[in-house]
């Protein structure tokens, strides 16, 4: 009965905050938007601002300013939470996107989203890929929707396909087994055309994202939703770093020592395999063209699961809160032309994100075909996972990188991450100490 009446409750709710826009008015209204793009994909961007300003019909108009990184938006926003001065859409991370709401600095976007105004049809939002849309919704703050995604990456493993081939191989590992099986024949056998000396069969950068990718390659995860509590110690984080740490000290892997590091030595055919974000596909075709000029391609990390487990992440744009009604559905209806097939097939293929709509596939097959790896990392979207939208990750990411460093030096792996467990556990309880 409890549960009953809590559901109808919410249920009303949700009916009221739909219903506060629907009467509002958004014609005239100037939406400022910071974000972190700059070359071509600022160009872009401004180019979809400039063609949304020309053709609503609201005379909405739309100010994009980049505001450098990811890190300079988070920091810049921190002071500006729930004031005008605040922009009135932002480009952030799940995790800032929680650390923002701690101060209720953002407005929920679900009642904007199911509006029967202005909202998606089911049709529409059925189109969007599920766990694109799903990593916004911050289970912390019962539910509301934080963000909104205009695109997304993906953590794929890059290989050399020609050498894959000299050792005796026609398709990249799909077990943990085979990938050490393959890296440690590399680090023996070096590249016939590579154009610098030495072989490694595996360059990992340390850092918490490839953490959560080798864990949710081995079938594990990094939280624990049910619980609301982080498992980097649970028994298959464990395996993917003793398995990690193993590479290690039989000289089959290395780490990356400087920025983009992996990226050149794969280009210059002295890596065999790496893993990175989908979106520096272009970057490594760069690498190899102008290197070593071989054959490559990019696959699923290799697992002990049946289906592959992708880690997707990217940031989202959040409305912040303190702008007027009027503001804030004119901020949506630029986030709604923004995440349209049409634009987003166009934002795509400038940007090498993944669109975030399934349909724009339809239009994107010159692009596959001119793009074979971006094709085969495109349809691997529907296996794909998120790291935790929780406050104070970037907290909890910074220490697990130290953490994992240790490991790859030879620290003992399971104290190691029981003592890492600990702490983020206790950096997620104190930023939720602070939840209103």
């Amino acid at each position: 009965m409890i549960k009953r009446i809590v559901f109808l409750l919410l249920a009303l709710l949700m009916a009221f905050a739909m219903a506060q826009y629907e009467d509002v008015d958004p014609s005239g209204q100037t939406v400022t938007f910071w974000h972190q793009h700059s070359r071509s994909r600022g160009e872009a961007l401004d180019q979809i601002v400039a063609d949304f300003n020309a053709t609503n019909p609201y005379g909405i108009t739309v100010v994009a300013e980049f505001q450098g990184g990811y890190g300079d938006i988070f920091q810049k926003m921190l002071p500006l939470l729930g004031t005008e001065d605040a922009p009135n859409l932002v480009v952030a991370y799940q995790n800032q996107a929680a650390t923002y709401q701690l101060a209720e600095g953002l407005i929920d976007l679900e009642p904007l989203v199911k509006s029967e105004k202005w909202g998606f049809s089911e049709e529409e939002f059925a189109d969007f890929f599920p766990g694109f849309v799903g990593s916004d919704v911050f289970p912390s703050f019962g539910g509301q929707r934080l963000g909104f995604p205009p695109n997304r990456s993906m953590e794929v493993m890059y290989y050399n396909i020609e050498w894959l081939k000299e050792l005796g191989y026609d398709a990249p590992p799909s077990t943990p087994a085979e990938f050490k099986e393959v890296a440690c024949k590399a680090s023996q056998q070096p590249f016939s055309k590579a154009t610098s000396e030495g072989s490694v069969g595996y360059e990992l950068s340390i850092e918490a994202s490839r953490f959560a990718s080798w864990t949710f390659a081995f079938g594990g995860d990094i939280f624990d939703y049910e619980n609301n509590e982080y498992t980097y110690n649970s028994e298959e984080a464990v395996e993917a770093m003793s398995f990690l740490q193993e590479l290690f000290d039989e000289g089959c892997a290395t780490a990356v020592t400087e920025s983009y590091g992996d990226q050149s030595n794969f280009g210059a055919g002295r890596t065999l395999f790496t893993v990175g974000s989908s979106s520096g596909l272009p970057f490594y075709r760069s690498a190899v063209d102008e290197g070593a000029q071989f054959e490559w391609s990019v696959a699923p990390l290799p697992r002990t699961t049946a289906d592959p487990v992708m880690n997707i992440y990217g940031a989202s744009v959040s409305i912040p809160a303190g702008h007027s009604p009027e503001e804030e559905l004119a901020t949506w209806i630029f986030v709604q032309y923004y995440t349209n097939p049409e634009v987003q097939a166009q934002w795509a293929q400038v940007s090498n994100y993944f669109p975030v709509r399934q349909s724009v596939a339809a239009n994107l097959g010159d692009y596959f075909e001119a793009n074979p790896a971006y094709k085969t990392a495109f349809d691997l979207l529907p296996y794909g996972r998120a790291e935790p939208p929780t406050p104070g990750y970037d907290f909890v990411r910074d220490m697990i990188r130290q953490e994992m460093a240790a490991i790859m030096d030879g620290a003992d792996v399971q104290s190691t991450l029981d003592l890492a467990n600990s702490e983020a556990n206790l950096i997620l309880e104190d930023q939720l100490s602070e939840m209103p």
